[in-house]
């Protein structure tokens, strides 16, 4: 196999541009708009997006999780309140979204201020997870040391029996999260990396200021 330099993987970008008269005064219509148009593209994942938080300590870790809404009040993901995600976000309660459109050449970065959402909206979603979905919510103690992949598919097969002919209640650990925007970055590849970037800043009367950043 032809050895490959890291240092010289590239690509040209020769998507669309992103110029400040085409785009909608709220960062969250903007946002939709990008959205439909990666589902359409066939984005696998589309929904996918890293969430960086940080330790009491201001130790940085950053991971994968799936988008499970968004409103006007802000993006919502799922996830164990006891994993490292979780109580660093319940210790300080700030993060850093990135989601990441590689077949558009598109970025978007969300920085905000981090609540957990009701235990009734919490439900509600749970309820819609597959069955699958919902037991493993109970069986894994996520973050935690486990002994081996054994040991999960023994907590799976004796909560299949424990719930068996009854519906899963949602695990008092396990809710959501709603990131709350203050800043929303949109990235535009462009040739010669003078790519596109618009950042909007939510201002204290609930509207928001659009910049242009250099690349």
């Amino acid at each position: 196999m032809k050895k490959v330099s890291i240092a010289h993987l590239r690509r040209e970008y020769r998507h669309e541009e992103l110029i400040e008269k085409n785009v909608p005064a709220n960062p969250i219509t903007l946002f939709q708009r990008w959205f439909k148009e990666a589902l359409k593209a066939q984005v696998l994942d589309t929904n996918a997006l890293a969430v960086a938080s940080v330790s009491s300590s201001g130790k940085p870790s950053n991971r994968i999780v799936l988008l499970k809404g968004l409103d006007p009040k802000g993006f919502v993901f799922y996830t164990n309140y006891e994993s490292r995600k979780g109580r660093e976000l319940r210790q300080k309660p700030v993060a850093s979204l990135l989601f990441f459109w590689p077949q558009l050449s598109r970025q978007v970065r969300v920085d905000g201020k981090v609540t957990k959402v009701s235990a009734q909206e919490s439900d509600i979603y749970f309820k819609t997870r597959p069955r699958g979905s919902q037991l493993g919510a109970w069986a894994s103690n996520q973050s935690d040391i486990v002994p081996d992949r054994d040991f999960l598919e023994r907590r799976m097969r004796a909560l299949e029996e424990q719930f068996a002919g009854r519906e899963i209640p949602r695990p008092p650990h396990w809710g959501g999260f709603r990131l709350i925007p203050h800043t929303i970055e949109f990235w535009q590849g462009r040739p010669n990396r003078l790519h596109d970037r618009l950042q909007y800043q939510r201002k204290g009367s609930g509207s928001w200021k659009m910049s242009r950043l250099a690349p």
